[in-house]
């Protein structure tokens, strides 16, 4: 569990992404199926944050669906976007998506890839204010932005931030990752796995004898687990579809954590591969 600074909440360090794996035939029963199993499986491994936007096609309406057929959803910080222009669009916006999901309230509203932060970051506050959400957050995405991303760390009332951090893409660390540390801001990291990235290149190899030293059994683990122990990060938001790498990811949530001198091995064991 790792605390939200700016509450003291306490939420999992591995939660669940949708980008792409519930853009789905929302008439297909089957797939439909598939990705409420995976939603009644995350809940019941003890998941917390389930991340979605209106950009993801369906995937919100699917999260709906799913919760409404689960009908017990304790332990779940639904977390949504806004990404449209314009402050009437974005307010018409946000209602529908708390509609899709089916909740009376969402608790964390982010302003996806910063697009029009300017007008939505006073709404959310304004709705924070009046109880309509919990949280207020921007992301951005592909290691895009970050000066934008800096300059609004520093000078607007956030909660939370999503940005790009993995094993790989670790630009986050020069000054994202301190600065959030810094200004009390709860992080979330989206593309744990460089969109499947980190499997295509590693995998083929073995997991080093000294993973178990740290309850690592796979590479999801070992990547996952290398991003929740930095000290600034609150969640990791790995997207699937299937139901084994779901418990996959959720079991690196649970075990030792790296330390330091681990996370540096870790790092100088891919890059000699």
């Amino acid at each position: 569990m790792r605390i939200i600074p700016a509450t003291g909440e306490k939420i999992p360090a591995v939660g669940l992404g949708s980008w792409l794996t519930f853009a789905i035939d929302i008439d297909d029963d089957e797939e439909l199926d598939s990705r409420i199993a995976i939603l009644r499986e995350f809940l019941a491994r003890g998941g917390g944050v389930l991340d979605s936007s209106p950009m993801y096609g369906v995937a919100q309406q699917v999260i709906g669906i799913g919760l409404k057929r689960i009908d017990q959803h304790d332990g779940l910080f639904s977390a949504t976007k806004v990404w449209t222009m314009g402050n009437r669009q974005g307010f018409i916006q946000m209602d529908e998506s708390r509609q899709l999901w089916g909740l009376d309230k969402l608790d964390l509203m982010q302003v996806h890839n910063l697009l029009d932060w300017e007008t939505h970051l006073p709404t959310l506050l304004a709705m924070k204010q009046q109880g309509d959400i919990r949280y207020v957050g921007v992301t951005t995405s592909h290691g895009r932005r970050h000066d934008e991303l800096e300059h609004i760390m520093r000078t607007q009332q956030l909660d939370f931030v999503q940005f790009t951090y993995n094993m790989l893409d670790r630009e986050a660390e020069k000054t994202l990752l301190p600065l959030a540390k810094e200004k009390g801001i709860a992080v979330i990291i989206n593309r744990p796995f460089q969109r499947g990235g980190l499997f295509d290149k590693f995998e083929r190899y073995p997991l080093p004898g000294w993973a178990k030293e740290i309850d690592c059994v796979n590479w999801a683990q070992f990547f996952l687990k290398f991003i929740i122990s930095h000290p600034a990060v609150t969640c990791a938001i790995p997207a699937t579809s299937q139901i084994e790498h779901l418990r996959e990811n959720i079991a690196a949530g649970y075990g030792r954590l790296p330390d330091e001198l681990m996370r540096k091995k870790m790092l100088a064991y891919i890059e000699n591969l």
